[in-house]
């Protein structure tokens, strides 16, 4: 079963820092792009960064600057380091993978609360 677990979410005060990870399993991630998502409550699902597996990353104009997107191969790892927190960054926080036929696999999610 392929499994993606989030971790490193909570209430961080604006201006704070957090560390999300989200490690896969029952599969090789090597090949695949991941990406962290979000979605706040009354919003659609939005792209925060993405990484490929050759190291290639984008990011969502609102977090350029402050969050940075990193990848372990040799432990089926995804992290986002958030920085410089804002408000309006508060969401729930999804992994997201795609493997090769086009099927996509989501992390539960993990909160992340920035009080002003």
């Amino acid at each position: 079963q392929v499994q993606l677990v989030e971790s490193g979410g909570g209430l961080v005060q604006a201006g704070g820092s957090l560390r999300l990870s989200c490690v896969g399993s029952g599969r090789i991630f090597a090949t695949y792009t991941m990406e962290w998502h979000r979605q706040a409550p009354g919003k659609q699902r939005e792209l925060v960064a993405a990484i490929t597996a050759g190291g290639s990353i984008n990011y969502a104009d609102s977090v350029k600057g402050r969050f940075t997107i990193s990848r372990d191969n040799a432990v089926n790892t995804v992290n986002l380091q958030m920085n410089s927190l804002k408000t309006e960054d508060t969401a729930v926080y999804y992994c997201h993978v795609r493997n090769n036929l086009g099927r996509n696999y989501w992390g539960q999610g993990t909160q992340v609360t920035v009080s002003s």
